[in-house]
């Protein structure tokens, strides 16, 4: 029996205290230390470096290659990269000469080929017969399995040092002839494993035939940790994070008033990952729900707290809300023409434009001769999305708003009068409620609202509908 624990880029970058909590702390006996294989993502930050800001855009070094910028502007953030890489391997390993020298060496030897690797590529792509762009997304793969190596390969180094028999899963494929299937590339790296005797660090990202960054881009991480808890054969999938899955963002409503969500189901995983608040990717779900392990959310940094378990047959035996969340930086782009009732080509020609500029539609509605997407993206591709709105119908109107969701999430969230107490909770507060979606399954109700507004809507919603001095609704349990 063991675990398949995954952990994230901003807890990695606390490795220090990740050693006192879960990857060794009060455990001296084997049954404790091992049995557990770790899934770690890149140092904070260094995937933005890598390949462009996920917030800002801000362009790293995939950016700056595949925008044909001079070869020295992505050269410059390569080595960038590399003195942020050695720089974390001195913060890490100090004045421990051997573990800093075989970090150092491994960054080095790393991004000289990839350097060398996109010099012959631009090189190659300066003959007419070959395009830069039908290579991009394996340099992106390549730059991307950069960061997770580097963190895996260093905790590796760590581990040994403080006495662990810790042991290097490299999926990147560096070096590998030919890619293979997703699952043959995880059954094969830990055929030869003892999960007994060994603690198995393996990277976030895996090189494979499918090419995992075609569909999830940087959510890869999530579907490596789910393949391999399912191809193991795990009892439990653990996901390790910075906080607790509460009932809303503590720094909002107070430590006080958020209540620890003690269990949940998938269902009520999705809503957050629609609104980016992701417990676990839907899809890295789907394989863990099929192969009956339980998922596990917990605080890397309290590990005597049982976290959150989330299962597929978990329903609140009360109805009510679990959770206040969203997102601020939403835009509304709104689109009214006359000529709009009846036809559906609308909606189907715009759907098709936003995801062809990688804008996220968290929601849409529509009447008569109207139709609003509300979108996360760049606002420089927003702007794109509206002028080629106003080409594809010259007859239309497009407008702009820049708003916010705050939304109520529930595994059995049938609660009489809840609407009407969601809308008096937020005009109570001198909120605007612009839009209001509600499912017929009753499992979110979303709240658009003004941008500025969103840090006081989710303040409101939580007082009206969780905390526990509103008895109309019992608190998440």
């Amino acid at each position: 029996m063991h675990t398949v624990e995954k952990i994230g880029g901003t807890s990695m970058s606390r490795f220090e205290e990740l050693m006192d909590t879960i990857l060794v702390g009060k455990r001296t006996v084997p049954e404790e230390l091992y049995n557990r294989i770790f899934v770690v993502s890149a140092y904070g930050g260094i995937t933005n470096y890598l390949l462009e800001h996920k917030k800002t855009g801000e362009p790293g070094v995939y950016a700056r290659f595949a925008n044909a910028e001079s070869e020295q502007a992505w050269i410059d953030e390569l080595n960038k990269v590399q003195a942020r890489m050695e720089e974390i391997n001195a913060e890490l390993f100090g004045e421990a000469e051997f573990e800093r020298n075989a970090a150092d060496s491994f960054v080095i030897e790393r991004l000289n080929d990839v350097r060398d690797c996109m010099k012959s590529l631009h090189h190659l792509c300066t003959y007419g017969h070959f395009q830069l762009e039908e290579h991009l997304m394996k340099v992106r793969e390549m730059l991307a399995s950069i960061g997770e190596a580097h963190s895996a390969y260093n905790s590796v180094l760590a581990l040994r040092k403080a006495g662990i028999n810790a042991r290097f899963v490299d999926l990147t494929g560096w070096h590998m002839d030919q890619p293979l299937p997703f699952e043959e590339m995880i059954k094969q790296q830990f055929e030869d494993v003892d999960i007994a005797s060994e603690m198995l660090i393996a990277t976030g990202y895996t090189h494979c035939e499918e090419g995992l960054m075609k569909t999830f881009d940087r959510g890869y991480s999530e579907m490596t940790f789910s393949m391999i808890a399912t191809v193991t054969g795990a009892n439990e999938a653990i996901i390790h994070k910075e906080y607790h899955l509460s009932s809303a963002d503590p720094m909002l409503v107070g430590t006080d008033n958020v209540v620890t969500i003690g269990a949940t189901n998938y269902d009520v995983a999705d809503q957050l990952s629609n609104l980016g608040m992701e417990a676990i990717h839907p899809k890295a779900a789907k394989g863990l729900r099929r192969n009956g392990v339980k998922l596990r959310i917990k605080n890397a940094f309290e590990p005597e707290h049982e976290g959150t378990i989330i299962s597929q047959e978990y329903h609140s035996d009360a109805p009510r809300v679990e959770i206040i969340a969203g997102r601020k930086d939403v835009f509304g782009i709104e689109i009214f023409d006359q000529e709009m009732l009846g036809d559906a080509a609308y909606d189907i020609e715009i759907s098709k434009l936003l995801a062809q500029l990688k804008l996220y539609v968290i929601n849409k509605d529509a009447d008569a001769n109207s139709i609003t997407y509300y979108v996360g993206g760049s606002r420089k591709m927003v702007n794109r999305a509206a002028r080629l709105m106003e080409d594809m119908y010259p007859e239309g109107q497009i407008r702009l708003h820049n708003l916010a969701i705050v939304s109520a999430i529930g595994s059995h969230m049938k609660v009489k009068g809840i609407l009407a107490r969601t809308v008096s909770a937020l005009a109570e507060a001198g909120i605007n409620v612009m839009a209001l979606h509600q499912s017929i399954r009753q499992v979110e109700m979303q709240c658009v609202v003004s941008d500025e507004d969103y840090e006081q809507a989710v303040i409101a919603l939580h007082a009206a509908l969780i905390e526990p001095r509103n008895p109309s609704v019992t608190s998440a349990a």
